[in-house]
């Protein structure tokens, strides 16, 4: 990836050009220091004089109204300038000046509108830090230093604000009551910050000549090599999956996590403002010498199994079958916005259309048109995809271009949504509260609509979120990771998900699952771990240990992000930007292959044939969660589980087929499940006898009441289990019946062998 660099043959300003901003469309407007705004048309090429400021007032900085507040149509096309006689001034696309507030003692050095469009936050020279609402009034004054702020940004969530004082960074919370985070961020003044709303993360540059990427609290994600020359303004692109950082005839394309894409050495002077287009496909730059810079995102390459699709100019695609050796080029009518590839699929969007090519056919996309124009992200998954528009919100497709559903929730905030708060698969829909980092919406994609009244909650942030692609939807698995580096797995669709909650392991960093099967791999405390049936959670929790592998990470190097899983192998990408992949053993692919066909025998076989723990542990698991005795027998056995081999046993022998699946149930430690299957067959005294093994003696009373019998059997079970331990009844509803109901052990034996008679007959 690079940015093609454009420049006009002269300047179009005739001072330096300190602050640009782009409108909702392909339009940019640009202030330069001799006063004149300038439009520029990227599709045309035409540049037009909107207005000019007075003489002697210069422009500091500009921020157009955020596109993404809903019904608001009108203020966006609105922008906010501020300028060195100490005022701001709201601004109309035909430069019409609508209002003009005195805002500090000196410039307005910074100023930006919040997320949500509410409210404006102005940095002044005066060393002041003012919010103000959508129409010019003072609300607060944030904060008061003694020296000029040179730059400021709105949190994600519109409730606090970043901003640089000397050497400081700080994050003040607009809550009066709340403490401000403070940490020396640089060895020079800091000049720029920003803060992305998806990622949320923060970029900053200094006259230290050194860029650095943090985490919004305050830990150090990466430094850059110091530059030649100071760093005079850095920007997120609105999609957060990079950044571009200016300096003295100096241009670079930054990933998100710090390491350089490209670098350019236009003729430009300091460039000192940054703003990207709304698809983030385009960043302009005012530069010292007169110039507007503008650098396209070119070369962008994604790949899946032997396809390789390059973004070789704005509106052409290259598709190169690396197995073949075939090339195809694919032309487009308009500017190229996003892409994706997969599942033998390419959705491609542009700013007006969107095109999904087969991987088996490239001459003949399904073609639709779209409402939005800022296309974030598309994610992929076996029978259908979600487009993520920043303005428009979501919309999920099936592949021949037919629209499902458009899921949302009250107060969602699409801006913030990017592919680690998303997850997708083909029938189910996860989305991390914008609001509430700790929740998460699940929606049925059939429908478009929530499977449950309220969100889930998780009693950390969630930080990403994957859903496995295959298997039974019931049994939909989440997988994520919170705050603490914690990775959970959760039935999704259960009835009670939160009940099926289980933590597979601590200190995780990244985390996917594997394309064709349910393996999960996940870099876990330095160690590269993949579990081959993670559903084994649920299944035997001594299980979950034995199946799974892992190797050191140590030659994927320091915070490597796993970035592809298909097939045998594991894609990786190391902290300096280069990619690296490891090897995947093929065995337990072909293992949960056959076990989808039911083919036990060959299942067995090849783990004979392996001779490996992890792999006999999977068909354990698998077996035991398919009722399939005589494998998982075979499969417990080679592990030397021999008590769990004996309690198998015990359960083939069982030969009423009911009680037989209840007592599979409690192997898995499913007890409400294998009660309702014995309740739902007919079987009351094997429920309540379940429940007296388990010494839950409330319950068990409650079904033989309710059923009305063996009541006397409860209570003779609890009367000897007292004895035995030396202990006096304490229940009152047991006393109660203790004195209504005589125990006879001759009677109630009777009952017992006229029922199990009964179950025989069955």
């Amino acid at each position: 990836m690079k940015f093609k660099v454009s420049i006009g043959k002269k300047p179009q300003h005739d001072g330096m050009v300190s602050c640009v901003g782009w409108t909702v469309g392909d339009d940019l407007f640009s202030c330069g220091d001799e006063g004149s705004i300038l439009k520029w048309n990227t599709k045309t090429g035409e540049t037009a004089a909107i207005t000019k400021l007075p003489d002697g007032v210069y422009p500091a900085d500009m921020a157009w109204f955020p596109s993404n507040v809903g019904g608001r149509q009108s203020a966006s096309e609105l922008f906010v300038l501020g300028t060195t006689d100490g005022k701001f001034h709201l601004v109309s696309k035909n430069g019409r000046f609508e209002k003009s507030v005195e805002a500090h003692n000196g410039a307005v050095i910074a100023i930006k509108w919040s997320k949500n469009g509410n409210s404006l936050v102005t940095a002044g020279e005066d060393g002041q830090v003012k919010i103000w609402s959508r129409s010019g009034m003072l609300r607060s004054t944030l904060a008061q230093v003694g020296t000029p702020v040179y730059s400021v940004a709105w949190g994600p969530d519109s409730e606090q604000i970043l901003y640089a004082c000397g050497k400081q960074i700080i994050i003040k919370p607009l809550s009066p009551s709340a403490k401000p985070t403070q940490w020396k961020g640089h060895d020079g003044l800091i000049m720029k910050l920003d803060w992305s709303s998806v990622n949320n993360l923060i970029v900053s540059g200094a006259e230290d000549r050194k860029y650095k990427v943090w985490d919004s609290y305050g830990r150090l994600l990466f430094a850059s090599h110091p530059h030649h020359y100071p760093i005079m303004s850095v920007s997120w692109s609105p999609n957060g999956q990079m950044f571009a950082v200016g300096a003295f005839n100096t241009l670079r394309l930054c990933d998100k996590s710090g390491w350089c894409y490209s670098l350019d050495k236009p003729n430009t002077g300091s460039i000192y403002s940054l703003d990207w287009s709304r698809d983030s496909t385009l960043v302009a730059g005012g530069c010292g010498n007169g110039h507007v810079i503008f650098a396209g995102v070119v070369n962008q390459t994604i790949e899946w199994k032997h396809l390789v699709v390059t973004l070789q100019e704005e509106k052409v695609l290259l598709v190169e079958d690396v197995v073949n050796n075939t090339k195809d080029q694919l032309e487009f009518r308009d500017r190229v916005v996003k892409m994706s590839l997969g599942w033998d699929h390419l959705v491609v969007t542009t700013s007006s259309q969107c095109l999904i090519y087969s991987t088996s056919n490239w001459n003949t996309p399904l073609i639709f048109d779209l409402k939005g124009l800022t296309t974030s992200a598309i994610l992929l998954a076996r029978k259908l995809f979600l487009i993520v528009d920043s303005v428009q919100g979501l919309s999920v497709y099936s592949y021949e271009g037919r629209l499902i559903c458009s899921p949302k929730y009250s107060g969602i905030r699409t801006d913030s949504l990017n592919v680690n708060n998303i997850a997708v698969s083909s029938d189910t829909l996860v989305l991390v509260d914008s609001r509430d980092n700790r929740a998460y919406h699940v929606f049925d994609i059939n429908t478009g609509r929530e499977l449950t009244d309220k969100p889930l909650y998780h009693s950390q942030e969630l930080l990403t979120v994957a859903l496995d692609q295959y298997g039974n939807t019931n049994e939909r698995c989440l997988a994520f990771t919170d705050k603490n580096n914690d990775l959970f797995l959760v039935q999704i669709r259960h009835s009670n998900p939160l009940t099926k909650l289980k933590k597979l392991g601590g200190m995780v960093t990244t985390l996917m699952w594997h394309d064709t099967t349910n393996m999960l791999s996940a870099l876990q405390d330095g160690r590269f771990t993949v579990w081959y049936y993670p559903r084994a959670v649920y299944i035997d929790m001594e299980l979950l240990p034995q199946s799974k592998v892992f190797k050191d990470a140590g030659e994927f190097g320091k915070n490597p992000q796993i970035v592809s899983f298909l097939g045998h192998h594991c894609t990786l990408r190391r902290s300096d930007g280069s990619l690296v992949s490891t090897a995947v053993s093929p065995y337990p692919t072909i293992l949960q292959n056959y076990v989808s066909k039911t083919s036990w025998d060959d299942a067995v076989r090849l783990c004979r044939f392996v001779k490996d723990g992890a792999l006999w542990a999977s068909l354990a698991a698998m077996a035991t969660a398919a009722k399939e005795l005589n494998t998982a027998e075979i499969a417990y056995a080679a592990i030397n589980e021999t008590e769990k081999v004996e309690y198998i046993s015990y359960i083939k022998d069982i030969s009423n087929k009911a009680a037989r699946n209840a007592e599979m149930s409690l192997f898995c430690k499913q007890t409400g499940e294998a009660e309702g299957t014995l309740l739902q067959a007919g079987l009351v005294y094997r429920a309540i006898r379940l429940n007296v093994d388990l010494f839950r003696w409330n319950r068990a009373l409650e079904l033989a009441v309710k059923h009305k019998t063996h009541v006397d059997t409860v209570l003779a079970y609890r009367q000897k289990y007292l004895q035995d331990f030396g202990l006096e009844e304490s229940d009152n509803v047991f006393m109660q019946y203790s004195k209504e109901i005589a125990v006879d052990w001759t009677t109630i034996q009777n009952k017992i062998n006229m029922e199990l008679e009964n179950e025989r007959g069955k």
